[in-house]
């Protein structure tokens, strides 16, 4: 195929979604990683926005990321103290002379980029910030309709295989019944069902699944992929109300990517709406987890294999179904207009079991929800078990000072109940660290 301007799709000219603003530490800078280019993510309280630099000092490339932000809202090099005002350029080098201008000098300034935050979550454009103004946002379109009605279930997570690899998963809606059993699928709802695709073109395609998931039991579902990285599922009359999948899928480097994961529900009843508000961000977070994690302890091979082939993705892989048409049309989208790494190989050939189900660096290190709930959790750990310690000292003691005999035996029964607490806090506490194994639908 010779390759015009219409067959190819620019994945640096596009706006990428990089983090849930709640989530965001407004503290300290943040780190991410995109398209290979390492960027910080910083916080100007003065003019309430969020600021996004290249990760490296214009004097001697180290990360401002590992800096900090001043008390008169700069961003500091950790390295040699130049500071950054939001704009990018250098307000103060401590080493030069008294009068020196160096910090005025185009060489001194931090490359920046352009930032917006839409729906809750902070969007960085990869490519020329001239054409940051042309380029729409990759907003979902549903939920700028009854914003006030809208629930949502938040969650980001860094993955280890790529962004073309996560999409292709999730427009694939027949894995649900097997690979989620029995979280959020069943495989008993496993049949034979009809799904109906668009033109695919250079923006994306649409889907229509008449059926719906359950066997018909939730209503007919949309689908919509917005090229290079969004799409989402919705089940607009199901019995609970209106129902969405949203994932992005932001490129990280060969083989690893960001997605940010979004629920949306408008329920018809308020009751449930309620206890959705009310839920522990952190808590949505973990169970979360557990989903992702059934998927990524072996799509990270599968992709690995449909790499070593040469022949399109069609001659690789058998689809023979009628449930694989949101797949073919994804496939044919990456085929036409290319990827964000075509060059690269997978490096190694193999993840560690461990490196795919670790959470702290993927999430819980960069989620100001968990890392707060899980430094709690520690401390409360902690103190229970000084507290246990504190009851086994006040056991001896309570006969010595001749405590009733009731009080003894008090004493001893909350030492069994004060482990409990003790142990199931470091559970949950192992759980921002560590997934489980095996998934839940091989037990």
């Amino acid at each position: 195929m010779s390759e015009t301007s219409s067959d190819i799709f620019d994945w640096s000219e596009v706006w990428y979604p990089v983090h849930f603003v709640q989530d965001i530490d407004q503290t300290k800078p943040t780190r991410f990683v995109l398209l290979e280019q390492p960027l910080v993510i910083w916080w100007q309280e003065k003019t309430q926005q969020w600021i996004v630099f290249s990760d490296r000092c214009p004097h001697r490339l180290a990360p401002l990321s590992e800096g900090r932000i001043t008390e008169d809202g700069c961003l500091e090099c950790p390295y040699h103290g130049w500071a950054f005002t939001e704009t990018g350029s250098c307000d103060r080098i401590p080493f030069q002379a008294e009068n020196g201008t160096a910090h005025t000098h185009p060489r001194a300034t931090a490359r920046t980029y352009p930032s917006q935050v839409a729906q809750g979550i902070l969007f960085v454009y990869a490519g020329k910030p001239e054409n940051a103004t042309i380029q729409p946002l990759p907003i979902v379109s549903p939920l700028e309709e009854n914003v006030e009605e809208w629930v949502m279930v938040d969650v980001f997570r860094d993955i280890p295989y790529d962004v073309t690899t996560l999409l292709e998963n999730v427009l694939d809606t027949s894995h649900v019944s097997f690979t989620h059993h029995p979280r959020v699928g069943n495989r008993a709802n496993a049949k034979d069902f009809l799904l109906e695709v668009s033109a695919v073109d250079k923006s994306g395609f649409t889907g229509f699944w008449e059926e719906g998931p359950r066997r018909g039991k939730l209503g007919s579902q949309k689908t919509t992929f917005v090229a290079p990285g969004l799409m989402w599922h919705d089940i607009a009359e199901s019995p609970f109300g209106q129902v969405m999948t949203v994932v992005y899928a932001t490129p990280i480097t060969k083989g690893k990517c960001r997605t940010l994961v979004r629920l949306p529900f408008r329920f018809k009843s308020a009751i449930p709406r309620l206890a959705f508000k009310v839920t522990p961000r952190w808590y949505a977070h973990l169970n979360q987890m557990s989903i992702l994690e059934d998927d990524q302890i072996f799509l990270h091979l599968q992709e690995r294999a449909i790499a070593n082939t040469d022949a399109s993705y069609t001659k690789t892989c058998y689809l023979p179904t009628r449930s694989d048409q949101f797949v073919i049309a994804y496939r044919k989208w990456v085929e036409t207009y290319g990827e964000p790494f075509p060059h690269q190989v997978f490096a190694p050939a193999e993840t560690n079991r461990d490196v795919l189900l670790e959470r702290y660096h993927s999430h819980t290190k960069n989620c100001r929800s968990c890392q707060t709930a899980w430094k709690r959790i520690q401390k409360l750990k902690k103190l229970v078990a000084i507290a246990i310690l504190l009851l086994w000292i006040a056991l001896p003691l309570g006969t010595i000072y001749q405590l009733s005999f009731w009080r003894i035996w008090a004493i001893a029964g909350v030492i069994p109940i004060m482990a409990g607490v003790c142990w199931k806090l470091h559970q949950l506490e192992h759980r921002f660290l560590e997934g489980e194994y095996p998934p839940t639908r091989n037990t």
